[in-house]
C-alpha cells in the first residue's frame, strides 16, 4: 500500500471543512507537521469525532492525496480531557500549540518536539489552577531551548559578565533585551535604550502593533548589520528585571521547575509578593521574545490576558 503511511501524532489545530469534515494540523513523531482531512468527523456517530479533537494523540493510518491527505484509521493513545474543563488550562495549551506550530517542520521527524509538548501538556492538565501560569512560562522557555532561541539569563549578553540576582535587595535590577538575546547589565541596557549598541539580529515583531511600528526593517547588504528599532518600539523590547524575576528566569532553564516558595523564600520572608503578577510579568517577557524571534504573533495571547489579568477573589 504505497499510497498510505503511518504516524503517531497530536492534533494541534482543527477547522471545519465542507459539510461534515475537519481539516487537522497534526504534529507527528515521524513526519513532523501534516495537514490531513478527517472525513465525516463532525457527524455525531462518526468514529473520528472524538479522535479529531484538539490535543488527542492518535496512531494514524493516512492515505496520500493529490492536495490533501486523508485519515483512513485512527486509534487514540492519549488525550487531555482536563484541559478543556478549565479556561486557563485550555488557553495555556492553545498557547503552547501555537509555539509548536511556529517551530515545527514538515517532512522531518519531530520526536523531541512531540515528546516535549506532550510532557508539558500533562503538567498543565495536572496542575492546580494557581500553578497554570508558572507551568506555561516554564514550558515556553523549554520550547525556546529546543528551538535554539532561548534567552541567555545567567550571563550578560553584551559583556558576558555573570548575573547574580540578590532577592533580598529590593533595589537590585538587571536588564532584559529581546533583540540582543536575553539578560544584560543595567549599563548595557542603558546603552541599548539609547541606541549605542546595535544588535546583530533582525528586527522582528513583538506584537501586531509593533509590526506596524517597526515598518519591516531589513538588513544592510553592504555591512551585514541591521537597523535599530525606532525609540517607541525599543522601549518595549528592552526592559528592567527585578531580582525575583531574573531568579525565576534562571530556574526556567531546568527540565523540572522547582517550588516557587523555595526559589523565592529569601524575598518572600522580607517582602510579600504577588506571585501571580510575577509569573505574568515573565510570561509577557517571554511572549514578546518568542513573537520577536519567530516573527509572528501568538494569537492566543489576548485570551491569556483575559484569563490571567482577572483580579483574584479571596475568601
Amino acid at each position: 500500500m504505497s499510497g498510505t503511511y503511518k504516524a503517531t501524532g497530536i492534533n494541534l489545530k482543527a477547522m471545519p471543512m465542507g459539510e461534515a469534515d475537519r481539516l487537522l494540523t497534526v504534529l507527528t513523531r515521524e513526519h513532523g507537521l501534516v495537514r490531513v482531512v478527517a472525513m465525516g468527523s463532525r457527524k455525531h456517530n462518526s468514529s473520528l469525532a472524538g479522535r479529531s479533537g484538539l490535543f488527542v494523540v492518535n496512531d494514524l493510518l493516512i492515505i496520500k492525496g493529490k492536495s490533501l491527505d486523508k485519515i483512513a484509521q485512527a486509534e487514540t493513545l492519549e488525550s487531555y480531557p482536563g484541559l478543556g474543563q478549565d479556561l486557563k488550562k485550555l488557553t495555556a495549551s492553545q498557547y503552547l500549540a501555537e509555539l509548536c506550530l511556529c517551530q515545527a517542520l514538515s517532512d522531518q521527524p519531530q520526536e523531541e518536539l512531540f515528546s516535549l509538548l506532550n510532557e508539558h501538556l500533562k503538567r498543565v492538565e495536572r496542575s492546580p489552577a494557581t500553578e497554570v501560569l508558572a507551568r506555561l512560562t516554564h514550558a515556553t522557555y523549554q520550547l525556546l531551548i529546543l528551538a535554539g532561541l532561548a534567552p541567555q539569563v545567567h550571563l550578560c549578553c553584551v559583556t558576558r559578565q555573570p548575573l547574580i540576582p540578590d532577592p533580598t535587595d529590593t533595589n537590585w535590577r538587571a536588564g532584559f533585551s529581546i533583540p540582543t538575546g536575553g539578560a544584560v547589565t543595567l549599563e548595557a541596557l542603558e546603552k541599548l535604550q539609547l541606541g549605542k549598541h546595535q544588535p546583530a539580529r533582525r528586527v522582528a515583531v513583538a506584537s501586531s502593533a509593533a509590526q506596524t511600528a517597526a515598518a519591516s526593517p531589513r538588513a544592510n547588504s553592504s555591512t551585514g548589520s541591521y537597523r535599530l528599532p525606532p525609540p517607541t518600539l525599543r522601549s518595549q523590547l528592552n526592559r528592567q528585571l527585578t531580582a525575583p524575576e531574573l531568579l525565576l528566569l534562571q530556574q526556567l532553564t531546568q527540565a523540572e521547575l522547582p517550588e516557587v516558595e523555595m526559589i523565592l523564600s529569601p524575598v518572600m520572608a522580607a517582602n510579600p509578593l504577588e506571585i501571580d503578577q510575577l509569573w505574568l510579568s515573565l510570561e509577557r517577557a517571554l511572549r514578546h521574545y518568542a513573537q520577536y524571534h519567530f516573527d509572528r504573533p501568538i494569537r492566543s495571547a489576548s485570551l491569556m490576558d483575559a484569563c490571567f489579568l482577572t483580579p483574584p477573589t479571596h475568601p
